[in-house]
């Protein structure tokens, strides 16, 4: 919220937004955004006193002159029925919707054996079918007759995500149906991309995750080629710049906005083992232990 956006005043003055999860973190950071750039947004998530309290914290930023507004719709994304409400509300009030960010999500840390079929199923409905229905909603409703442009929010899962596999599942999915809604709703003007953020801090987030939090994300500053973590206005800007005239040829892309932590290194650490099957016998293999013995005396 105290950052100012490096984008000119009244880029979106008179667009309407949806951000789900718009009450906290990377999402609060994106409304925070296109409320200052003169868009109306409405925030949504399932906590009404959450996102009241952000709503009453934004609309103070809010400057008289400005056509902006932002309004809250509580709203479970895993319930079609409560998405529908979402869109049909924001289309009574405000008249048109613009642009649609997939924000909304949430997962919990743990290894694939533990994790239990309440579990992933809550993950995968949130983050994979909740994105869906916002999408497929907004587009019925209003965007298949009059364009838009829509932005999914996903994660670093390029390379597996051991620790919350139920999310790098449902986050690859998205990937996957943000290309084939670029193709599929070209021809009604709609643009669909997704931007994959690295490590983000935010003081949500960092609650989210209980006593765990704080050891999350210190231990993964080294992993970041930047040696230092994102912040949520750091994601909000790639998601403005977007969503604006300037990406008016950019759909079916995703933007990984992540200091390059996507190839760099790991959190996962795989422990010294001898499970793995043997090498094949011959001159290579003979080779290869006359190396190691060779390093090993040095």
């Amino acid at each position: 919220m105290a950052a100012s956006s490096v984008f000119r005043p009244g880029l979106f003055n008179h667009k309407v937004a949806i951000v789900t999860g718009g009450g906290t973190g990377i999402g609060k950071a994106i409304s925070a955004e296109l409320l200052e750039l003169g868009c109306s947004v409405v925030i949504s998530s399932r906590k009404a006193e959450r996102l009241e309290a952000a709503a009453q914290e934004m609309r103070q930023k809010i400057p008289p002159s400005s056509p902006a507004s932002v309004t809250t719709v509580p709203c479970n994304i895993r319930s079609e029925d409560e998405v529908k409400a979402l869109v049909s509300s924001v289309l009574k009030r405000y008249g048109r919707i613009d642009y649609l960010v997939n924000n909304g999500g949430g997962q919990f840390s743990s290894p694939v054996e533990k994790i239990a079929s309440k579990g992933w199923k809550a993950v995968i409905d949130t983050n994979l079918t909740g994105t869906f229905y916002c999408c497929k909603e907004v587009y019925t409703a209003w965007m298949k007759q009059h364009g838009g442009v829509i932005i999914n929010i996903i994660a670093d899962m390029w390379k597996g995500f051991p620790g919350m596999a139920h999310t790098g599942a449902a986050r690859s999915a998205v990937d996957n149906l943000t290309k084939t809604m670029a193709i599929e709703w070209a021809s009604s003007g709609i643009r669909v991309n997704a931007v994959a953020p690295g490590t983000i801090f935010s003081k949500t987030a960092m609650e989210n995750y209980k006593e765990l939090g704080p050891h999350l994300f210190k231990m993964s500053i080294p992993l970041s080629p930047a040696k230092r973590l994102g912040l949520p206005e750091e994601i909000s800007s790639a998601v403005c710049f977007l969503l604006s005239p300037g990406a008016s040829y950019i759909s079916g892309a995703t933007l990984r906005v992540d200091a390059g932590q996507s190839l760099y290194h790991a959190l996962w650490e795989i422990p010294e083992h001898s499970s793995w099957p043997e090498a094949p016998q011959g001159e290579n293999l003979d080779a290869l232990k006359e190396l190691l013995k060779t390093q090993s005396k040095l």
